[in-house]
């Protein structure tokens, strides 16, 4: 079985050209040329990075996977493979509806007509490990509330397959390492590892429920964005079932133009969710394709909205909110930001807003992620050479994540080992940015960045973030103000008994010492008695 499946790769592999990734070290690149000679009427008239990804896509869902979380790599991916493999898309056929209910059942250990009033046994999507189902919960008397839900089902027998996929990714891997030429600054054992790392997670459905819980929590009386509700009853590991969410996908323009949703204003919200995300939670949904956004529009497109309109589940019919928001869907993906982290980016914005570009390179220094005898004014003249041309265009034609990665690419020489949170928060803004643009291409980012991130630094350090403190850290002081005299006295004992015990061992010292001379002295006036006696009785 798993030399068919080699076999296969090594099949489509060739097919599609991508001897070059392997082949590009000088003592095999003869090879690479008898390779294309031998099979020369492969049109390979494509680019290197559109072949890559019909190769990924022909090998099926696990390696479509892959070649996303490879999209994401940016700081180890060539731009022109890393922007093309971004294009590829879970379309994955779903499986047998009769393999989703048997799932079902042996989750929760009886019929599913017990557990959902109604089934559609027919999935609304389908993805490379899970595909979701819409179901019906039971009216409270049979212990549910008749609310409308989605079910998302673990694909059966995905874990094996995922097992050797990996295994032969890498050995792949190795290949790279040993035949690219750059293969060894690449790191991709390193990226399989982490491609590992994702599956495991996204493999058990109740550490998404969780995301999706986190998540909601943080934007429960946020009335920009709606998080579905996880029915915890109903989870397991290969199971998860939330609130089925009723939206228009935000790709839609034309439909959300029907719809009267103000569209500029939909754009800036969608940058005001992924800052309040990224620097008020430090938790953010790192996998906002426009396949895991929908918009709920609203009744009017208020620029101020009121608190609420907190998303219900849609099979209660909530009403309609004032102002369009987004809904959040597939929550396997998230990212997390340390303080650091946080004060660091934001920081780095900050100092590229206002052109201070030694600020940059202090922010990269005392972040730690360059070595402490790095010269600031040779990385401050790495930053100014990526920044500085970006200010002879205007504002609203400047990639964010762009710069931010040309950032990440000219601190390397310097040593800079580039976060993987970071790189996953790079890979989101270009999705953000992306979509903001794709909903209002006159959308100014850094317009509307700005004023978020100088009102968050301004908390940061300012009297609010003080008092903020003071009132984290009270219950802290309250349980250690009543021992601070008992501590203190014990701490003089303990010096005083250290000073005592120093004490003793010098006088021990100088007692050794003593007795040592005294030995020496004895040893010496002995031998002259014995002298001087010899001397009188010759």
């Amino acid at each position: 079985m798993k030399l068919l499946r080699l076999a296969r790769i090594l099949t489509i592999g060739l097919r599609y050209g991508l001897e070059e990734f392997f082949l590009g070290h000088a003592r095999v690149r003869p090879l690479r040329w008898l390779v294309r000679i031998t099979l020369f009427w492969r049109p390979l008239n494509e680019p290197r990075g559109v072949r890559l990804r019909r190769a990924l896509e022909a090998l099926g869902p696990i390696f479509v996977k892959f070649g996303q979380m490879l999209s994401t790599r940016r700081d180890l991916v060539p731009l022109d493979i890393a922007d093309e493999l971004a294009l590829l898309q879970d379309r994955v056929p779903p499986f047998p509806s009769i393999e989703a209910i048997a799932t079902l059942e042996a989750a929760y250990k009886k019929p599913l007509a017990e557990v959902f009033a109604e089934f559609d046994a027919t999935p609304v999507a389908s993805a490379s490990v899970a595909q979701v189902h819409f179901a019906r919960l039971h009216p409270p008397p049979s212990g549910g509330d008749g609310s409308a839900v989605a079910v998302k089902v673990l694909r059966p027998g995905i874990a094996p397959v995922i097992a050797h996929d990996v295994s032969l990714l890498y050995a792949a891997a190795g290949l790279v390492e040993k035949l690219f030429a750059d293969g060894k600054r690449l790191r991709p054992r390193e990226v399989v590892a982490e491609f590992e790392k994702h599956l495991e997670d996204e493999l058990d459905l109740m550490r998404e429920a969780a995301n999706c819980s986190q998540l909601r929590r943080n934007f429960r009386h946020s009335p920009l964005l709606l998080v579905p509700e996880v029915y915890w009853d109903y989870c397991g590991r290969d199971v998860m079932v939330m609130d089925r969410m009723d939206g228009i996908p935000v790709s839609q323009i034309a439909r959300l133009r029907e719809a009267s949703v103000n569209i500029p204003r939909l754009a800036v919200i969608g940058v005001e969710i992924f800052f309040t995300q990224v620097f008020r939670d430090g938790f953010f949904h790192a996998d906002m394709h426009p396949g895991n956004i929908l918009v709920r529009p609203g009744s009017s497109p208020l620029p101020n909205p009121p608190p609420g309109g907190e998303g219900a589940n849609a099979g209660l019919r909530p009403p309609k909110p004032i102002n369009d928001q987004y809904i959040a869907l597939d929550f396997g993906i998230m990212g997390t930001l340390t303080e650091v982290d946080k004060q660091y980016l934001a920081r780095n914005f900050l100092a590229f807003f206002r052109r201070d570009y030694k600020g940059v390179a202090l922010a990269h220094l005392e972040s730690g992620w360059v070595p402490p005898d790095t010269r600031i004014d040779e990385l401050e003249a790495a930053v100014r050479a990526v920044c500085e041309p970006v200010f002879d265009r205007p504002l609203k034609d400047i990639s964010f994540g762009r710069v931010l990665l040309q950032l990440f690419q000219a601190s390397r020489r310097f040593n800079v080992e580039i976060q993987p949170q970071l790189v996953l928060l790079q890979k989101t803004l270009l999705n953000i940015e992306g979509l903001g643009r794709q909903l209002d291409p006159d959308l100014d980012l850094w317009k509307t960045a700005k004023p978020f991130l100088e009102r968050w630094m301004n908390e940061q350090v300012g009297w609010r973030a003080l008092v903020r403190n003071l009132q984290a850290e009270a219950p802290k002081w309250a349980a250690l103000l009543p021992q601070l005299p008992r501590l203190a006295h014990h701490a003089l004992n303990e010096n005083r008994l250290a000073q005592l015990e120093a004490g003793l061992t010098l006088m021990l010292r100088q007692q050794h010492v003593r007795n040592r001379w005294l030995g020496l002295m004895t040893v010496l006036m002995a031998a002259a008695i014995t002298g001087i006696l010899v001397l009188l009785f010759r």
